[in-house]
């Protein structure tokens, strides 16, 4: 955890210093003792905690924060401070203490240990938001198990295991079933996108093939082969380039 301390009384800096060092693993990356220097420097780099005197030059502890407090990643604030008079309004601005000079270590250690507590909890609060994040997108961009190919102009919702196979043909993509075959107007880069990796396996620049309907797999030429399919007549390649991954896919 980074933190920075902003006071403007050099004992009490020193002070303060000591004990974050001795009763926590809080790296103090920077000290000042200006607010506006504070705003800058927020302004370019980010910090997980600050200890914030009130009363200090240019710009005061209770306006910094609360121009801190409208920053979309709102780093820990800590008042340290001799008036007690301001308490309410700390909280107010959602402050994570508020500690009275001159300090008490007994004081200081325990707000430590509740910080870097409250901090991991934070972290870890974040790590399971991206990974829900992350499966989220990934839920969404999940391959349908039905499509819709078209067909004379009617739109054939269909399901993915009936697709046979597909091949490029100029600008479009054509589909096959058993008994069907179907025009997509997309490339079949766009079109294997749209089905199941574990299903589907793009074995040529030009065609994708179900590997659930492939009957036979014949040696061809310059070490590649031949995909032959259930119900249908046709062959479909296996490019050089795709040899390597098909043999593993087929555990050949």
């Amino acid at each position: 955890m980074k933190a920075i301390i902003v006071e403007d009384e050099i004992p009490a800096r020193e002070e303060l210093e000591y004990l974050i060092t001795t009763y926590s693993s809080i790296k103090i990356t920077h000290t000042f003792d200006d607010g506006l220097d504070v705003l800058k420097f927020l302004q370019e780099q980010e910090t997980d905690v600050i200890f914030l005197d009130i009363n200090i030059p240019s710009l005061d502890g209770m306006l910094l924060a609360s121009t801190i407090n409208k920053f979309s990643k709102k780093p820990f604030i800590i008042f340290t401070t001799a008036y007690r008079e301001y308490a309410a309004q700390a909280f107010d601005l959602e402050a994570f203490d508020y500690i009275l000079k001159p300090y008490e270590e007994k004081r200081i250690a325990s707000m430590l240990k509740k910080l870097e507590s409250s901090f991991k909890d934070k972290m870890e609060k974040r790590v399971q938001e991206k990974t829900a994040q992350v499966q989220n997108k990934k839920e969404i961009s999940k391959p349908a198990h039905r499509i819709n190919l078209k067909k004379n102009d009617k739109i054939i919702v269909t399901d993915v295991n009936d697709i046979y196979y597909a091949s490029a043909s100029e600008k479009v993509t054509l589909v096959y079933t058993k008994d069907m075959e179907y025009v997509m107007h997309m490339s079949i880069s766009e079109f294997q996108a749209l089905l199941p990796e574990d299903l589907f396996f793009r074995c040529h620049r030009s065609y994708t093939v179900n590997l659930t309907k492939i009957q036979e797999i014949v040696p061809w030429f310059n070490q590649t082969y031949i995909v032959r399919l259930k119900d249908l007549a046709a062959e479909i390649p296996v490019s050089r380039s795709k040899v390597k991954e098909f043999r593993q896919i087929m555990q050949l």
